[in-house]
């Protein structure tokens, strides 16, 4: 289980490290690719808070399901 967690981390880090740069590229090259840059400012805006959404959530199911619970 560390394992994947430590995999699935390592790869939202370099989803998240390439998001900015290509941001950052579509920033100098000018306003011909502007919508591809607010696309790509969203995205690297949303994708965070997406996924610390989910885990919330998912800690929230998690432990209302817990046999705990039932008594």
């Amino acid at each position: 289980m560390k394992k994947s967690r430590r995999i699935l981390a390592m790869a939202g880090v370099v989803l998240l490290l390439g998001l900015y740069l290509i941001t950052l590229v579509l920033a100098c090259l000018g306003k011909d690719f502007f919508p591809m840059f607010m696309a790509s400012l969203f995205s690297t805006l949303a994708i965070p808070v997406l996924i610390w959404l989910y885990g919330m959530v998912y800690r929230w199911l998690k432990r209302d399901s817990s046999p705990e619970s039932d008594l």
